[in-house]
């Protein structure tokens, strides 16, 4: 993969969860930033029951050759059995914005 950039779509059950994991990719620089987004509401089959959740959205910005990091680094933080990763190309952007994406998450941070 290229320099490349995407945004990352997770939810989770509440603003604390979402805090905790957006404040530990973004130090970790798998991540340039974590847009959270409170109170969405999701309706999906879980189990074979039909649920009505609220939850809490979280937006993340990052390179495309980081995301499996990413998706893992989420999957150990994250409460649920599964939670929702998925990441979406983006297709164009102001350059300064997307050179910012590059430059903060250019070098891991433990």
């Amino acid at each position: 993969m290229d320099g490349s950039c995407i945004m990352v779509f997770m939810t989770a059950a509440n603003e604390k969860d979402a805090a905790k994991i957006g404040h530990t990719v973004v130090k970790e620089g798998l991540a340039a930033c974590c847009n959270i987004v409170p109170r969405i509401r999701s309706i999906y089959v879980w189990k074979d029951k039909l649920c009505d959740e609220l939850e809490v959205l979280c937006v993340f910005k990052t390179r495309a050759m980081l995301f499996d990091r990413l998706k893992k680094r989420i999957k150990e933080l994250h409460g649920y059995e599964v939670p929702e990763i998925i990441a979406v190309d983006i297709k164009d952007g102001l350059d300064e914005y997307l050179d910012w994406i590059a430059s903060v998450t250019s070098q891991l941070r433990p």
